[in-house]
């Protein structure tokens, strides 16, 4: 008989609370990656850069994730309304820890291409938690 009783429904805004969204989770991996990118310029060892390229190209994945999680999780369409740039930002970015940045090149460039794109969405992100 307890599958027949009624439940109860509860209703929220988001998936979880908001506060666990954060840009910083995706800055932390791409600093990863930088740091992966330097050393790979330093270190001649094919072992040592078969390795590096690998962890690197798994936190560029994190990276990814990341910024994903923010794009379609947290930033609503009230946001890109007020931001309408942050759609090609959040593509730009995710291209930029993709195959043509932090997975495919070893660059440190690269890297510092896409934390400034990172510090762009964090910038955005505390303007729409702080409003």
């Amino acid at each position: 008989m307890r599958l027949f009783r009624t439940t109860t429904v509860a209703h929220a805004h988001c998936d979880l609370p908001c506060g666990v969204y954060d840009p910083a989770q995706a800055r932390i991996e791409a600093e990863s990656v930088k740091a992966i990118m330097e050393k790979y310029q330093g270190n001649d060892d094919p072992v040592f850069r078969t390795r590096a390229i690998l962890i690197k190209e798994q936190r560029a994945e994190l990276v990814k994730h990341h910024l994903w999680v923010l794009w379609t999780d947290y930033f609503k369409p009230p946001h890109f309304e007020k931001y309408p740039q942050l759609h090609e930002l959040f593509n730009k970015a995710t291209k930029a820890a993709g195959a043509a940045g932090g997975k495919g090149e070893i660059d440190p460039a690269k890297g510092d291409e896409l934390l400034g794109l990172i510090a762009e969405i964090d910038k955005i992100f505390w303007e729409t938690k702080n409003a």
